[in-house]
Parts: structure tokens; C-alpha cells; sequence
């Protein structure tokens, strides 16, 4: 037979009601007439008999309601528990319902922390609110029995049981009714849900007891659960964190990075490998590294067979290679086995530098070296395409300076003494250029010529390249000191400022830095009219230094390849301003 459902409960309970107030109208109908119902006595015995009969048919049913609101309780706490894993949730569906199957006025669910302190997490009214007292008015001393003991507690008038009753939480707050539980997770204590109703005494049973034991172990694994949750996501909110940080280290590192897998799959690969081997991460990534990337004609492949076979990486390996969108490159590999914790290999790890702009930058600046002063390559920019090689067209200072009367001088001397003399004077012409920062552009036989405002820009290129031409005038003379008659020589220097074309001419194999145009060749006709130790200044060059300099204007004069005259001035010094 099945068990009554609670809406028959309920009406059975409404019947067993009208016919006790029945019972107890006939009782009063009894007494009052006692005298003309034969038998009264007997019948008022029966009928009271009949009344305590359905008292106590209407207790059970009580109880077997009780039970059942307990038990739909129970399920109630395991279904609301279980629906959700966010812990202040669980706690809070899991104290409402407590208190509604217990009838209780007050629930307080407390847990341990890391140190094993109870703390209050919820604190809710038979209204399903927040108790929101900032102290709240529990006992406490019912509290920590419990959780000391690990065994719960029910009493029905706490002002007289001996157990709490001189307690000072419990006189102070006249507590009556209190039911109290460990929360425990595999033998553990995690908490204790405490209920009490401050106004009435006798409300709960050892039976509230039970059903307040079955929920708070149902409330206890759900709390374990969403505390398990809580701290696996907040672990994987720290992982993802940190994967998003090593993230953004990988893809801000300068070098190229990326890694393959035991099959030689691509499994990582950075922002700067992708601007190194020009192609994109998701074209690479679980592509064999062969297919991914142009590197057949390059000893890596071989590099990394043979450490995978050795076990033994390659460090700072350079390869100059050819790349389908990029041309020639200077590539570095540093190449390295991927393990486990255990040493298993797991793939490799490349790790490459773009070294083609620090070998063009290196092989530019090693050209600049035998042309300029080392104090100017010191400045060259660290960029060799800002060094803007291959001719531009700008503003220089050129000097040149021929030794007068050398093809004569070089007949009467033994070639090999001969070039000693010439690097003696060479010299003197070089180490002027250089130390006022000009670029040596060539020599060619016996003449020299220098640059100024070229390859860095010289705000006052016009008076460096006088005052080169001035300590080489210096210079020879002092020469001239530790020297026979026979070898005392001259140089004749011409100075101009004008437009020309600056930069590598040439081809790949074989250039060179220097400058053509027509300014160059008006240089040269100078100083092919300038006698031994004198110093010639074109117009233009002059107009920018004349209030710097002495000199003294020349009368016109035609030169090889120009059908007007020139002006020009004779450089005797530089005033001291």
C-alpha cells in the first residue's frame, strides 16, 4: 500500500480535527445530562477514550508529517546543493531550507580556515534574509562544545540545562532552543550549522536532531565540492594568468623561438620567428619544420638530425642563406633538445637571431673605417639603410691635394725608397683629413682627395676641410725639418662647396665610397692651378667662412673644362675669433 501523500495527511489531520471537536461537544452534552442517560458514567469514559484515541492518531500523523517535510527537506538540500558549485550559493540554499524543516527562528553556518577558526559565512531568519549583525548573538560556547567534541547538540530549554546553563552567552541571551551540528568532510571538520529559536522551548527534537545531522552532511560534501571547484578554477585562473604572461614573453622576445615535437611538427613559434622566416605562426604551427620553413638549402636540417642523434646541441651556429621573401640573410641558431622531467625527449627548441642588418651594418662600417676618422664611425647610425648608401645628391666640402713636382722627384729615386717618400706625405694628407672628421675618399698616385659633411651631416664641413689643408701645410714643413733638400716637397691644395652625388659606386663585388660631380671636378682644377704650398678657396667656399678665415682674392682664371673664368682666393690663415 503506498504511503499517504502529504495533501491526504492533511485532510486525514482536518477529519481526525471535526470529529474531536465532535467528540468534545458530545463530552459536554454527556456531562450536562448525566442524570437522564442511563449510563452516563460509562459513556463519558468511552467517549473520552475515543478523544485520547484520535489525539494520538493525530500525533503520529503530525509526526509522519513532520517526517516527511524533513525527508522533502533533505531532498530539497540535496537537490539545491548540488545544482550549483558557487560556494556562497550552496551555503546560502542550504541554511533556508535547514531552517524551514526544523522550524527554527535563526541558522548560522560557520567554516574552519586555514588555521582550523570557525568563521561565519551565512547568517540567515526564518524570512530567508541576511541577518546583517556585525556580532552576531549566537552561543558560542554551544558552538565551540561541538566542534570540540565533533558530536552535536540538542537542547530544549538551554536556561536549564546543566551542560549550558551558567554558560554567559547562553543566561545573556536567554537561549532556549538550540540544535547544533559539525559539519565534517571525510572525518574532517570544516564547519558547524548552528540553529536556535530564542523565543520558545521545547522546538526541537532528537529527532530535528537526525534530520539536521542528514542535511548538514549533504550541505558538507556540496560545501567540499564548491570549495574544490573554487580552488581548481582559481588555479586556472593562476595558469591562465601565467599562460597569458609567458605568452607575452614568447611573443616579445627579440630572437626568433619555435619548437617541434618528436614527429618534427611545429608546436611553437613566435611573433619575431614569423618576421625572421617571413611567414605567419598559424602557416607553421603542426606543419613538419621542413615544409614550414625555407631553410633546404641551409645546414640546419643536418644541424638538427645530428643533435637529435648525439643528443648534443649547436650554440651561436651562423648560416648565411637565401629566403624566398627576404633575399640574402645572416641567420644564428641555437639548437637544443626538449625533456621531460624525467629527461624524455620531447622535441626540439630553435632558437634564431637575424644577425643581416649587424653584418650589413658591420661590413658598412668596416668600409667606412679605411675612408673615415674612427670618431666618426663610432657615430654612424646603428641602422645601415640609414646611412643611405648607393648615391644621394648633397651639399659637401672637397679637398683636394697633389704633391707639385713629384713626377720629376719619382725619376731620380729607386722605387722602393720612392714609395717611403710618398707614404710619408700620403700620410700628412691622410691624418689632416681624419682629424678633422673628413672621409678619405681616395688616393690616386701622388694626390689625395677628402670629403667633408659626408657620410654624417658637418654643420661647418667648409672650415674643417680649411683647416685640414692648413695642418697639412703645417705638417709638411715640419717635415721638411728631418729631411734632405732632395726630398722637400709641396703640397697644393684646392678647396670647393657645392652639390655632388655621395655614396657606393660601383658594383657588389668590388665598390666604393666617394662622391661625383661637377663640384668634384672644380676641386681638382683648383688645386691643379695651386702652387707647391699654396691653398686655393673657390668662390662658394670662401662665402661661407670669409669672416673666419684670411685670404686674399686671386685674379679670374680659366681652369680645364670650363669656358668662363673663376674666382677664387688664396687661404693664408684662420683669425682667431
Amino acid at each position: 500500500m503506498a504511503e499517504p501523500s502529504i495533501s491526504t495527511i492533511e485532510r486525514s489531520r482536518a477529519d481526525i480535527a471535526d470529529l474531536r471537536r465532535g467528540l468534545g461537544e458530545l463530552a459536554h452534552w454527556i456531562d450536562a445530562q448525566q442524570t437522564a442517560i442511563p449510563h452516563a458514567h460509562e459513556t463519558r469514559r468511552r467517549v473520552a477514550q475515543l478523544a485520547l484515541f484520535l489525539d494520538r492518531l493525530n500525533a503520529g500523523l503530525e509526526q509522519q508529517e513532520k517526517d516527511r517535510s524533513q525527508l522533502a527537506g533533505l531532498f530539497q538540500v540535496s537537490r539545491a546543493v548540488n545544482s550549483t558549485l558557487e560556494l556562497r550559493e550552496v551555503l546560502n540554499r542550504a541554511m533556508d531550507i535547514i531552517i524551514q524543516v526544523t522550524n527554527a527562528e535563526r541558522g548560522f553556518l560557520m567554516l574552519a580556515d586555514e588555521r582550523n577558526r570557525l568563521t561565519f559565512q551565512v547568517a540567515r531568519n526564518m524570512d530567508r534574509e541576511t541577518i546583517g549583525s556585525p556580532t552576531f548573538q549566537v552561543s558560542r560556547s554551544v558552538i565551540d562544545h561541538v566542534a570540540a567534541s565533533g558530536q552535536p547538540v540538542v537542547t530544549t530549554d538551554a536556561q536549564h540545562d546543566p551542560r549550558f546553563s551558567d554558560q554567559d552567552s547562553v543566561v545573556s541571551l536567554s537561549l532556549r532552543s538550540i540544535l547544533c551540528t559539525p559539519l565534517k568532510a571525510r572525518d574532517r571538520l570544516i564547519g558547524v550549522v548552528y540553529v536556535d529559536n530564542r523565543l520558545h522551548a521545547g522546538m526541537f527534537s532528537h529527532a530535528d536532531l537526525d534530520a539536521l545531522r542528514a542535511f548538514a552532511d549533504q550541505a558538507a560534501i556540496a560545501i567540499e565540492n564548491a570549495r574544490l571547484f573554487e580552488s581548481v578554477r582559481q588555479k586556472m585562473n593562476e595558469i591562465s594568468a601565467l599562460k597569458q604572461f609567458q605568452d607575452n614573453i614568447f611573443a616579445s622576445i627579440a630572437s626568433g623561438v619555435l619548437a617541434t615535437d618528436l614527429q618534427d611538427r611545429i608546436t611553437a613559434f613566435n611573433r619575431a620567428a614569423e618576421m625572421i622566416f617571413a611567414t605567419s605562426a598559424e602557416a607553421s604551427l603542426g606543419h613538419p619544420y621542413r615544409e614550414a620553413l625555407p631553410i633546404d638549402d641551409t645546414p640546419l636540417p643536418r644541424l638538427i638530425e645530428e643533435m637529435k642523434r648525439t643528443g648534443e646541441g649547436a650554440v651561436a651556429t651562423e648560416i648565411a642563406s637565401e629566403l624566398p621573401e627576404r633575399g640574402a640573410v645572416n641567420l644564428s641558431f641555437n639548437i637544443s633538445s626538449l625533456r621531460d622531467a624525467t629527461g624524455n625527449p620531447q622535441g626540439i627548441a630553435i632558437v634564431v637571431d637575424d644577425l643581416t642588418e649587424k653584418r650589413r651594418l658591420e661590413a658598412t662600417r668596416a668600409m667606412f673605417r679605411r675612408y673615415v676618422a674612427p670618431a666618426v664611425v663610432d657615430r654612424l647610425p646603428n641602422n645601415a639603410d640609414q646611412l643611405k648608401l648607393g648615391g644621394q645628391r648633397q651639399e659637401i666640402t672637397i679637398l683636394f691635394a697633389d704633391i707639385r713636382g713629384f713626377t720629376h722627384f719619382s725619376e731620380l729615386l729607386p722605387p722602393e725608397e720612392l714609395i717611403d717618400v710618398l707614404n710619408e706625405y700620403l700620410s700628412i694628407a691622410a691624418d689632416a683629413i681624419l682629424r678633422q672628421e673628413g672621409t678619405l675618399d681616395k688616393f690616386m698616385g701622388d694626390a689625395v682627395m677628402g670629403v667633408f659633411n659626408a657620410p654624417l651631416p658637418q654643420d661647418d664641413h667648409p672650415l674643417r676641410a680649411v683647416r685640414a689643408a692648413l695642418a697639412m701645410r703645417a705638417a709638411v714643413v715640419r717635415l721638411h725639418t728631418r729631411l734632405p733638400d732632395a726630398l722637400r716637397l709641396h703640397y697644393g691644395v684646392g678647396i670647393h662647396t657645392g652639390d655632388a652625388v655621395v655614396g657606393n659606386i660601383g658594383t657588389e663585388q668590388q665598390m666604393n665610397y666617394t662622391a661625383i660631380g661637377d663640384a668634384v671636378n672644380l676641386a681638382k682644377r683648383l688645386q691643379e692651378n695651386a702652387t707647391g704650398g699654396q691653398i686655393i678657396l673657390s668662390h662658394d667656399a670662401y662665402a661661407r667662412i670669409h669672416p673666419y678665415v684670411i685670404a686674399k682674392q686671386m685674379p679670374p682664371f680659366l681652369v680645364k673644362g670650363r669656358d668662363a673664368v673663376v674666382e677664387a682666393w688664396e687661404l693664408a690663415g684662420i683669425k682667431n675669433v
